[in-house]
Parts: structure tokens; C-alpha cells; sequence
């Protein structure tokens, strides 16, 4: 018995219920001059200017501590203050864009120099700081790739084996 092939019947396409959505058969997408948001940063000037502006915001604003000491049967608070560590995750922050579009800016042949100068400085000062105990610096050197790490390898061999047994 040869089964026959029937032939797909078009479907019917759903009422839109929602305002929002395109008609069925609506091409209006391909008379877009192009795709995607305008980048936020697209003048290298502009961005190095930006990134200069939160270098001189972490240091005009260092973090605080509190400290407590005790003379003479006194007890006197203070306030040091200790340098705050610059990050991209905080300059990223502060240029309102996220971690991804920093990524994409260091892709970017004409922003690439100016990525590049910004990630050398916050290099810099954490090194600095970290050598200069300004900063922790177990956690900066974790944070620069800098750890000791060590390797160890143990090889057993089943004449090793039979000799411990």
C-alpha cells in the first residue's frame, strides 16, 4: 500500500494581539541603515579623557579606615585613609558601559591604544600599591596573574607498587 503525499497546507497566520508586533510578511527591517545602539565611545580622545577623569576620582576619593587608640586611659577614633585599587570592572563603571563593551572597544583598531594605556595604568597602581603594601598583596597579585603557583607532580610506577606491599 504506497502511502500518497499530501500536500502542507499553509497555515493561517494569528491575529496580532500585541500593537508592537510586526504584520506577517512586514519587511520594514531591511531599510535600516544599520544595526545595533551607537557606541557610547567611539573618539579615542573622548575616552582617554574619560578614563583620566576616574584615575583622578579614585584618587581624590581614597577609602577610609577607622582607627581606634587607647593612651593614657584616652580613647581617640580617627580616620586614615588608605589608597583605593583602580579596576576595570570601576572604570567600566564609571564610563557607564559594561565589562562586554570594554572587550569590544579593545577589538576596536582605532580605540585599541587608548584600552591598552587605561589597562597599563590600572596595572600600574596595583602593582605599586601592592609593592609599596599600600594594598593587599596576596589579593593584587592574584588579580595581576602574579601568584606563586606550583606544580607537583607525583609518578607512580607499579614496580613502586609491588615494592611497598
Amino acid at each position: 500500500m504506497a502511502k500518497t503525499k499530501k500536500k502542507a497546507e499553509p497555515k493561517e497566520t494569528p491575529p496580532v494581539d500585541k500593537p508592537w508586533q510586526f504584520q506577517p510578511g512586514n519587511q520594514f527591517w531591511k531599510f535600516r541603515t544599520k544595526h545595533g545602539a551607537n557606541k557610547i565611545f567611539s573618539d579615542p580622545v573622548l575616552l582617554w579623557e574619560e578614563c583620566v577623569k576616574y584615575f583622578e576620582w579614585c584618587e581624590d576619593h581614597p577609602l577610609l579606615e577607622e582607627k581606634v587608640f587607647h593612651a593614657a586611659g584616652d580613647i581617640t577614633r580617627t580616620n586614615c585613609t588608605k589608597l583605593r585599587a583602580m579596576t576595570i570592572q570601576g572604570l567600566c563603571f564609571y564610563l557607564r558601559i559594561s565589562d562586554e563593551t570594554w572587550a569590544n572597544y579593545r577589538k576596536d583598531k582605532d580605540l585599541f591604544g587608548v584600552i591598552r594605556e587605561a589597562e597599563q595604568v590600572i596595572y600600574d597602581q596595583k602593582f605599586t600599591g601592592a609593592a609599596a603594601d599600600l594594598l593587599n598583596p596576596t589579593i593584587i597579585a592574584r588579580e595581576l596573574g602574579l601568584a606563586d603557583k606550583k606544580d607537583i607532580t607525583l609518578s607512580v610506577h607499579e614496580q613502586d607498587l609491588e615494592e611497598l606491599a
